[in-house]
């Protein structure tokens, strides 16, 4: 895991409802492309059901991350890109089980139209910056 400085809130900025507004540090950088709830035969998981969606999404996540031998704790950004707001509450639960509140990245929510499968509600990217 790499050394990571996170600032949850700084002066003048409200705290961020489970992510950091700033993360810092050195090492390697990863990237993660987006990932949607698609299992290894490219089937879609969890259609309509938003918890099934994000938990799948997350583990394709954390796949990624172990393949670039990261993990959670490296991530330094997530950009979350939604079909509806109203998924929030699910993705987070799903989030909260799979990072550490102490060690939260930061993190961008976007609405969007539409992703690459009319079934898909949620595709997450990452950024890490890992010290191996």
């Amino acid at each position: 895991m790499s050394s990571l400085t996170h600032i949850t809130a700084p002066e003048g900025l409200a705290p961020g409802n489970g992510y950091s507004h700033v993360v810092l540090g050195e090492g390697r950088f990863i990237a993660v492309s987006g990932q949607v709830a698609l299992d290894a035969d490219g089937e879609v998981v969890g259609a309509g059901d938003p918890e099934a969606q994000a938990e799948q999404v997350f583990g394709n996540l954390r796949r990624c991350l172990e393949a670039a031998g990261a993990g959670f704790g490296d991530v330094v950004k997530f950009t979350f890109f939604v079909t509806d707001l109203a998924v929030m509450p699910a993705l987070r639960t799903v989030r909260d089980r799979y990072l550490d509140p102490g060690r939260l990245p930061a993190c961008s929510a976007v609405q969007v139209t539409g992703l690459v499968r009319p079934e898909l509600l949620i595709e997450i990217e990452a950024l890490a910056v890992s010290s191996s």
